[in-house]
Order: C-alpha cells, then structure tokens, then sequence
C-alpha cells in the first residue's frame, strides 16, 4: 500500500483542503480508503471511494500531482500507514 497526503489550496467552503489516501499500487493504483478533511477540521471517512461512480480512476502518483497536470492548486506528498491510520481511528 501507498499513502498519499493531497493538499488543495482554494476557497470552496464545501470542498475538503486535504484528501488522504491508502493507494493499492499494486492493483491499478485503485484507492482503498479515502478520507477528506475540511477547513473547520471536518472529516469525512470513506471506506467504499468507487461507490456510486460509473468509471474507476486510479490515483495518481505523487510526482503527477506535483506536476501540475492536475492544476496548480494541488500538492501532494507520501505519508505513512500509522499517519493514515491515525486520522482514519479518530
């Protein structure tokens, strides 16, 4: 497993500023788990992030969202499981 911290810089009031992720890298890059962290400090844990699409997407690497590709709003950088696991236990 991968885990990914993905930081977003905008002033949307009802979109989360950080997204964490546990990425199984080894199957596609196909997210696990999700969770979404909001300004206030909200958190919204996703246990099931391909519920109700239509398409799965993988995850990109870190370097991807630090390449821009995905905007300049986005940075992201590699956590550990315990940091996930910490947020994802609160």
């Amino acid at each position: 497993m991968e885990y990914i911290k993905l930081l977003w810089e905008h002033d949307l009031a009802d979109e989360p500023t950080s997204i964490l992720y546990e990425v199984n890298a080894e199957n596609e890059r196909i997210a696990v788990r999700s969770i979404d962290i909001y300004r206030d400090g909200r958190t919204n844990h996703i246990s099931d992030p391909y519920a109700g699409v239509i398409e799965i997407m993988p995850i990109p690497t870190v370097e991807e969202f630090n390449s821009n590709i995905y905007g300049e709003e986005f940075r992201a950088c590699q956590i550990t499981k315990e940091e996930f696991e910490k947020v994802w236990n609160r």
